[in-house]
This record gives structure tokens, C-alpha cells and sequence, in this order.
């Protein structure tokens, strides 16, 4: 079977991920996710009868505050008004 979020065929979307999906959905591969939660920049997974999910919610602030320290560049717009 493969690998990632499309092997789920119903119209919910889990808020609990394993660890595959979980880096499928940040898009990186497995590897590379389990680094970043091993260094803290991606949070620890919690255990439901010894399965470690993480929280799709926890997911998506990882990726705001990315976004919040990556400095943005000026649009097409504001480089033509000069801005």
C-alpha cells in the first residue's frame, strides 16, 4: 500500500496523523520530519494505546509560524509602484 495521505478513501479528514502522514501533509518526506521533531521545531507526538499520532492542528502552526519568520518578498504590484 502506498505511503501517505491518499491511501484514505473517506470524505474525513483525520485530525490525528501518523507519523508518514503527518509528514506527507507538511510535505517532506518521513526522514526529515522525524529530524525536526527530534530538534523541537515540530512538536512530539502524544500515544493513544501506543500509537503516536500528531495533532493535524499542531501541524498547521508549525507552518504559520514558518511562515511568520520567513520575511516575505514585495509582490509584482509593489515593485512596480515601488514600494
Amino acid at each position: 500500500m502506498p505511503k501517505g495521505l491518499p491511501r484514505q478513501k473517506h470524505l474525513i479528514s483525520p485530525r490525528g496523523l501518523r507519523a508518514d502522514d503527518a509528514a506527507t501533509y507538511l510535505g517532506m518526506g518521513k526522514t526529515k520530519f522525524l529530524e525536526l521533531v527530534d530538534k523541537g521545531t515540530i512538536p512530539r507526538a502524544f500515544t493513544i494505546d501506543s500509537i503516536k499520532i500528531w495533532d493535524r492542528f499542531d501541524l498547521d502552526e508549525v507552518i504559520d509560524a514558518a511562515k511568520e519568520d520567513t520575511p516575505s518578498e514585495n509582490n509584482s504590484f509593489d515593485k512596480i509602484m515601488g514600494r
